[in-house]
């Protein structure tokens, strides 16, 4: 593997048929690059969960992934409502999902728990009004 690779998505606003783009296409490149199975699979939930909040929640953003033989960073940012209540957002089954989100069978409260399931860090910096910023860290050995 390289010493650093970066790779720069832009998640689309309200887009459900796009939504998993970026996480498919980091799910590639890693297997691609003979990355464990069971780390490629980690980084694609956590990455998906993180696209499909941003497509309910902050019309869109955008996403930056960092691979190194150490670890595999993403940094999701958007420029949503932010969230009003952290620790409240990260309880398994909260959520702020409209209904019509519901019907299509999102927003089930599980993103944020799932984000930090599968990740070895998780940071979320949030401002109401201004947007949301989640720090997330896979490690790889």
């Amino acid at each position: 593997m390289n010493d650093k690779i970066t790779i720069h998505y832009v998640v689309p606003a309200d887009d459900f048929t796009r939504a998993g783009e970026a996480s498919s296409s980091v799910k590639s490149k890693l297997k691609l690059m003979g990355v464990k199975p069971e780390i490629v699979r980690k980084v694609a939930i956590a990455m998906y969960e993180g696209e499909i909040n941003m497509v309910i929640h902050a019309a869109g953003g955008t996403i930056d992934v960092t691979i190194t033989p150490e670890d595999i960073a993403i940094i999701l940012k958007d420029h949503g409502p932010g969230i009003a209540d952290i620790d409240q957002a990260m309880q398994a089954g909260f959520s702020t999902a409209p209904d019509n989100i519901r019907d299509l069978g999102f927003g089930a409260g599980m993103g944020l728990p799932n984000m930090k399931k599968y990740t070895d860090e998780l940071r979320i910096e949030s401002k109401l009004g201004v947007g949301t910023t989640v720090k997330m860290k896979v490690n790889v050995v």
